[in-house]
């Protein structure tokens, strides 16, 4: 069987750009680790399969492994990219390739739009926003979006992608748009002028995946920078996380907000909260945690209850929903990536800028009968 010689520095340079060895790689794409070995010395080659193999295994082309230069992390990866790296060094394997994804999306995204000079896409535009003042920010913050007294993430979404920004949620389903379940990471943001993009994990509730929109967005106005954000980050109460947290949770639920929980209802156990503010979290779309964590910011609620509550919550045994029904299979690709991105994918298509097979690729692979579906949907028909 013909073999393929590589430039055997990519492959060392791809293992130590994901933190592994060769013995990890052997098993991840199932050649034997002495095969890799004398590749690594350049004694042997890879056949197209193998090669093909490791290439996607680490989110590479072919030619990538057969190209002279030695790689190196600026050439390959972007500043965004790094920044990220460089704030959770210990991300995994999958989470790094959604993110490269993530940016490939956006490219064929601002590549698209020029194609179609669309005046009706938005363009990001953002106020100044005090970056030392979160509290200020969010009021600004929220008369930028144009929100409302009720709202949910899909609202919250839309207002976001409104000014310019887009925004992606993670699929439920494995496969290479999901953020796995047992992952810490919630969410991250890439900072660009023209273009950023705000990536959410898909969550069995929606109030958290606002808590994280928001969390980034705040990372984005006020910090103009990319960042990567766990469970961790999402309470912290140091630096940019915490003005980050702050933001956040002003925006989803302003002073004037706050004056409409009445304290004197407020039960004695604190199993019953949910029960206590049900009403606010659908009118604003958050989790009690938001509205505790702001009644205590506020001085009007102790914070031995806020602690008995998340101690409460974090002992419920909640079964994480797994997969569904994929009877619309055709409008996943609007839940993953928004309504802007599959506009303009679809409006590519329609004015024959690309072909229904590149169209299909952009849009998670969809198959065609389920793409004309999608096209449908967005004619009202």
């Amino acid at each position: 069987m013909e073999r393929i010689f590589i430039n055997s520095q990519r492959l060392t340079w791809c293992c130590a750009d994901y933190g592994m060895t060769l013995d990890d790689l052997a098993a991840e794409v199932g050649i034997a680790v002495a095969t890799l070995e004398k590749v690594a010395l350049g004694e042997v080659g890879l056949t197209f399969k193998q090669l093909t193999n490791v290439a996607e295994y680490f989110g590479r082309g072919v030619l990538f492994f057969l190209e002279d230069e030695p790689a190196r992390a600026e050439s390959v990866h972007t500043p965004a990219f790094r920044t990220l790296a460089n704030q959770k060094p210990e991300l995994s394997v999958k989470v790094r390739g959604f993110i490269e994804r993530v940016e490939k999306q956006r490219a064929v995204f601002l590549a698209l739009k020029e194609e179609l000079d669309d005046p009706d896409l938005p363009v990001f535009v953002p106020p100044d926003f005090p970056a030392a003042d979160p509290r200020a920010a969010a009021a600004i913050a929220r008369k930028w979006l144009g929100l409302s007294d009720r709202n949910d993430f899909d609202s919250y979404r839309a207002a976001i992608e409104d000014k310019g920004v887009l925004v992606f949620r993670s699929n439920g389903y494995n496969g290479k748009w999901q953020i796995a379940k047992d992952s810490p990471i919630l969410g991250f943001t890439l900072y660009d002028e023209v273009c950023p993009v705000i990536v959410v994990k898909k969550l069995q509730w929606e109030t958290q995946q606002s808590f994280t929109l928001m969390h980034e967005l705040g990372h984005l106005l006020l910090h103009r920078t990319s960042s990567i954000d766990d469970e961790a980050d999402m309470n912290s109460h140091q630096g940019h996380e915490r003005d980050a947290n702050l933001f956040a949770g002003l925006v989803l639920v302003p002073d004037e907000f706050l004056l409409r929980v009445n304290d004197n209802t407020r039960p004695a156990d604190e199993d019953q909260y949910d029960d206590w503010l049900d009403w606010c979290r659908k009118a604003w779309g958050v989790s009690t945690e938001v509205v505790l964590r702001r009644l205590l910011d506020c001085g009007r609620l102790p914070r031995h209850n806020y602690v008995a509550y998340r101690a409460w919550r974090a002992a419920l045994h909640i079964e994480q929903k797994d997969g569904g029904s994929r009877a619309f299979r055709n409008r996943e690709p609007k839940h993953i990536f928004g309504d802007p991105f599959v506009r303009t994918v679809l409006g590519a298509l329609n004015g024959r800028y690309i072909t229904l097979a590149k169209a299909s690729r952009y849009l998670d692979g969809l198959k065609i009968t389920d793409l004309h579906q999608l096209e449908r949907h967005y004619a009202g028909l």
